[in-house]
């Protein structure tokens, strides 16, 4: 019954298409044009890709700091390491750089050696004040050698954080407005303001100006990634049609394949600016992807149409099968590459639910526009001539087909131990993975900012902000003695960790003003004592200027004070060590009772998104797996035939795990995305397969054998067609200069190539060994959905 509406409904579908093809064009471009009044609300995150859900425990803890402190991420760092920077001519033009900064609307402050100021006893009024080390500007050499050996030998409350004394590197903190950080302004002043005004004074200065924080990282990448969209949708196009052609030889079919991948394209933009998403590091995979996806669909209808009008001469009959026979095909295999996808709208992340649900649609959305526009452009177009269907009698391919049997026939035993053997290597090579993240480390390696950003790394310790907050569960509970005893304690224990950046808190402001009550004497840069705390608190209760100090490190109720440091740029896995040191020494120090102590920052929230999106995408391909499994139970009602569809579907998936952990390429957000997209493209190639086999066996009557071959010989070319198109496609993306971009390209590619090779040789030499367990009509039941249905020569 079921059979009989299928075959039904093609064939209606198929007079729709036919009978209304001026309508069906006009609605397209109509469509297409309304998409494109869509686009104008694309837009690139201003905000970090935040990889954990909103409501997540790491999430929650991170909002309650900025609620508190205000946002952390909107330091930008300029630095020089160059002994020449230390003359009077330089330095004031260095400080001049600094104090035209200030005057920008964007900038809430900056700091430059200039605004370096001594805390400064004042005995009379019992409080202290501030002074500049550089009253006006510098006038001789001797003021500088002064002023460096006050720096450098005198105030360690300012050591390591503008510059380095063991190298005398130097740097100014510019702190961007906590209220444009997340928007589109801060992306316009870097860009127009900070980036040429940089460059300028650089080159007038003769100096090599580094320029590094969060706020200028983000603006670049984004820079990067907007970019790299259209040189890979153009990369994406040249590479599929001229594989095309080399398959095809005609400049025609090239043609229409590029029109409907093109308008695909557009589609999908115009899906994301409708939805009003923004464009992320995923969703600028989107559209080179459908291009790639896209193809394969072309190939199968245009290769099925011209085998048509070779067979029999009738256009009419043969688009008409076209969409009654491929149509239906193409359908079930772009479901389930669109569920393959669409398994990433299950998770709890944004980032990955956006990626699934505008990568299923624009799937849909190209099968769709396939199968509409290809035969009815093809109607218009005059009959193929002899030299469009040459490509079907290549003896290449017939070679290719040839071997495919033969190995099958004659070699199952060699085929079986190789896939055993590739197994057990893969196996080996799968415990050698290494799970880990890494903010820099798919960023664009011969770029200036990810050079810059090692710069500071190993001059200051660091770029990724970690903050430790603590609640003393009392208002004023900061300025306690024994609270900033814990706290020091703790800023020991992170100075001895070499991956993390000197710690700064209002610990250290404490200090100074004791320093500052002894006169300057640098041996008192330590905690007072009890009876010294009274003292030296009346002169700061005293001191306006020291309150503004305070603001950064404590809030205004004094409950809560928070604890800054800088890190490395280091994979998840030692991250996690850190963070689990840490919080040893925390609770040690904190009982819970008396003190909330709460590990954040830009730096924690990465690790723990890394962590989270590994986990997410493990269970995403789990259930891309059961949801294809399930799709072959109900097409093929065959638990068998689920076991042995997804052998050569998965060993691909091993092998390309095993890859990864011989060559040592971990498992990051970027890479855990190829096992989900392969499999579910991957399995397309069995759906085909199986049920042309299955159609096999039907018309040589149950016999096993040469339903096989004549499966292998009918799905053979088409699937090396598709996979070539797909390896060269997905290489495409090697074109990145994001690390993971690169990777994300070259092991699809890899896994597809060798999900081709299983399909063509494990699976047919499976079914042939199998033959009396699975191939009989108890087992082998009709299909609830007729994939392919019978030839008739009688259709219309």
């Amino acid at each position: 019954m079921l059979k009989l509406f299928t075959k039904h409904f093609w064939d209606v579908v198929a007079r729709l298409i036919l009978r209304n093809k001026i309508g069906i064009l006009v609605s397209i471009v109509a469509i297409t044009v309304l998409f494109s009044t869509q686009w104008k609300n694309m837009r690139f995150s201003n905000t970090e890709a935040n990889l954990l859900p909103d409501d997540h425990e790491v999430n929650v803890k991170y909002n309650e700091f900025l609620n508190i402190f205000g946002e952390e991420g909107n330091l930008i760092i300029l630095g020089v390491k160059d002994s020449t920077l230390l003359t009077v001519e330089k330095l004031n033009a260095w400080n001049n750089l600094a104090q035209d900064f200030k005057k920008y609307d964007e900038v809430e402050t900056v700091v430059s050696v200039k605004d370096l100021q001594k805390l400064v006893k004042d005995t009379t009024h019992e409080k202290f004040t501030l002074e500049p080390f550089i009253k006006d500007s510098i006038s001789s050499i001797e003021q500088i050698e002064s002023l460096e050996y006050e720096l450098f030998n005198k105030y360690p409350f300012y050591d390591n954080v503008l510059f380095n004394k063991e190298t005398k590197t130097i740097r100014t903190a510019i702190y961007l407005k906590k209220d444009i950080v997340n928007t589109s302004i801060r992306k316009d002043f870097v860009a127009n303001t900070l980036e040429p005004t940089v460059r300028a004074f650089s080159e007038a200065n003769n100096l090599n100006v580094r320029i590094s924080g969060m706020p200028y990282i983000r603006t670049l990448n984004a820079q990067v990634i907007v970019s790299e969209i259209g040189w890979f949708v153009g990369a994406a196009l040249l590479v599929t049609s001229v594989i095309f052609f080399f398959f095809f030889r005609s400049f025609r079919a090239t043609f229409i394949s590029l029109i409907v991948v093109s308008i695909g394209v557009m589609w999908t933009l115009g899906i994301l600016g409708t939805l009003n998403y923004e464009i992320t590091v995923l969703t600028a995979l989107i559209p080179p992807l459908i291009i790639v996806i896209g193809i394969p669909n072309c190939i199968f209808l245009i290769n099925k149409y011209q085998n048509e009008v070779k067979k029999h001469g009738n256009k009419v009959k043969s688009l008409q099968r076209v969409i009654t026979k491929i149509g239906n095909a193409t359908l079930m295999t772009n479901i389930t590459t669109a569920s393959g996808f669409a398994t990433f709208i299950l998770t709890e992340s944004t980032l990955l639910k956006e990626f699934g649900i505008v990568a299923s649609l624009s799937i849909l959305a190209i099968f769709v526009l396939c199968l509409l526009i290809i035969p009815i452009i093809y109607t218009f177009l005059p009959f193929p001539k002899d030299r469009h269907l040459e490509h079907l009698n290549k003896r290449w391919i017939g070679g290719f087909v040839d071997w495919m049997e033969r190995m099958v026939k004659q070699e199952r035993i060699a085929i079986y131990c190789t896939g055993l053997v590739l197994l057990i290597v893969s196996i080996i090579g799968i415990y050698q993975i290494k799970i880990t993240g890494s903010l820099i480390e798919d960023m664009p390696q011969d770029s200036d900012f990810v050079s810059d950003i090692r710069f500071f790394e190993k001059e200051f310790n660091g770029i990724m902000p970690v903050e430790i907050m603590i609640d003393t569960k009392r208002k004023k509970g900061v300025m306690k003695l024994a609270t900033l005893k814990r706290m020091d304690e703790l800023q020991e224990v992170i100075n001895e960790i070499p991956e993390l950046s000197k710690p700064i808190s209002v610990v250290d402001l404490v200090k100074y003003s004791k320093q500052a009550y002894y006169n300057g004497n640098t041996k008192y840069y330590q905690l007072p004592t009890s009876q010294e705390n009274s003292f030296i608190l009346s002169y700061a209760k005293n001191s306006s200027s020291n309150v503004d100090l305070l603001k950064n490190f404590v809030d205004s109720t004094g409950q809560y004070a928070r604890i800054t440091t800088f890190m490395k740029d280091i994979g998840t896995e030692k991250m996690e060590r850190i963070e689990e040191n840490l919080q040893t020494k925390i609770d040690k120090l904190f009982p819970g009772e008396r003190y909330t102590v709460t590990m954040t920052g830009k730096a924690v929230v990465f690790q723990k998104g890394t962590k989270y999106l590994v986990k997410n995408l493990v269970i995403s391909l789990s259930l891309a797996i059961i949801l294809i499994a399930l799709f072959m139970a109900y097409m093929f009602r065959s638990f068998r035939m689920i076991i042995i569809s997804l052998i050569p579907n998965l060993l691909p998936l091993l092998v390309t795990a095993g890859l990864m952990g011989y060559l040592g390429v971990p498992i990051k957000p970027s890479t855990i995305l190829v096992f989900s997209i392969a499999f579910g493209i991957s399995v397309d190639d069995t759906i085909h397969f199986l049920a042309k086999y299955r159609q096999e066996l039907q018309a040589r009557h149950w016999k096993i054998k040469p339903s096989v071959y004549g499966a292998l010989r009918e799905t053979g070319v088409s699937m090396f067609y598709t996979s070539i198109v797909l390896f060269f496609g997905f290489s495409v993306f090697t074109i990145s200069s994001f690390g993971g971009t690169v990777a994300l390209g070259a092991l699809v590619s890899t896994t597809l190539l060798f999900a081709m090779l299983s399909n063509l040789l494990l699976l047919p030499s499976l079914l042939l060994s199998l033959e009396r367990s699975i191939a009989n009509k108890e087992v082998l039941k009709e299909p609830s959905i007729n994939i392919i249905p019978e030839e008739d020569d009688n259709d219309e």
